[in-house]
């Protein structure tokens, strides 16, 4: 079905007053030719129920209903956004459900009728804390795919290797866990009201846990540590977690002067397997 019969979304902004807060680290993207275009990088859509985060005026939300979703459910903190997405829904019967909902608090996996994927122009001050619950969920996870909108600097650290500026604790976590690609940029004045900083679609696939995974709190831990204090060798900065970091490294075969951020994620494993014992 088209989108011809619903009005613009600036109209519905004016329309149901939902203007950006701050607050709820709102910036609107409105051009549905871009938000096909985010729609289409998590395909296939269809046989799959979409969960989107923060839709506000439901511009994604369209650009996922557009591209043939089958079941988009929209969690949205912001209650001024309801009546917008309400006539969304009666525009696509039955495809669309909202749920009023901090999704901070909310148990995704529940949600699930078969494969599950999350599409979303995240919330900036709450994206980070999102993509590290979903990294930390039991494995394998209950979503086949994470396509999210982050600033630009959030999305280098996702995708960083080793020995670049960005390489840190969330570079590990995610690619330990997941392949993770940065897909394209998004020009600031894209956005309602342009946020201060230019933003970068990622996405996110599951990877199968390996056997010799460690535990991912000894993980944590070593990486913690490791990049605390990230300019420090690592028979210093280690400290914090192991009472002989010397031995530990060289029973890791790393050598005790490297830094956090020269060490590979399989060093990082290897590091957590032996803290874990």
């Amino acid at each position: 079905m088209s989108d011809d019969d619903l009005p613009p979304l600036r109209e519905v902004i004016a329309r149901h007053g939902l203007t950006a807060r701050k607050g709820l680290g709102q910036n609107f993207l409105l051009d549905l030719n871009l938000t096909r275009r985010i729609a289409r990088a998590a395909a296939p859509l269809e046989g799959h129920t979409i969960i989107e985060i923060g839709p506000g005026p439901g511009g994604l939300t369209r650009g996922l209903l557009m591209e043939g979703a089958s079941r988009v459910i929209c969690i949205e903190r912001d209650a001024r956004a309801l009546p917008a997405l309400g006539e969304i829904a009666a525009h696509w019967p039955g495809r669309l459900q909202m749920i009023e909902a901090d999704a901070l608090s909310l148990d995704l996996s529940r949600l699930a009728q078969g494969p599950l994927k999350v599409v979303a122009n995240l919330p900036y001050n709450i994206a980070t804390a999102l993509l590290v619950k979903w990294l930390t969920v039991p494995w394998p996870p209950f979503y086949v795919s994470l396509t999210l909108m982050f600033q630009k600097e959030v999305a280098e650290r996702i995708v960083a290797p080793p020995r670049h500026d960005a390489y840190g604790r969330l570079s590990v976590l995610a690619q330990w866990r997941a392949r993770c690609r940065r897909l394209f940029d998004i020009d600031r004045r894209a956005f309602t009201p342009p946020p201060t900083v230019t933003s970068s679609l990622v996405q996110i696939v599951p990877q199968a846990e390996p056997d010799a995974a460690p535990p991912l709190e000894a993980l944590e831990a070593v990486t913690r540590a490791a990049f605390g204090q990230r300019r420090k060798m690592l028979r210093s900065s280690l400290k914090s977690a192991v009472s002989d970091p010397e031995s530990l490294l060289g029973r890791a075969g790393i050598a005790a002067t490297a830094r956090a951020e020269e060490l590979s994620i399989a060093d990082f494993c290897t590091l957590a397997r032996l803290v874990a014992g």
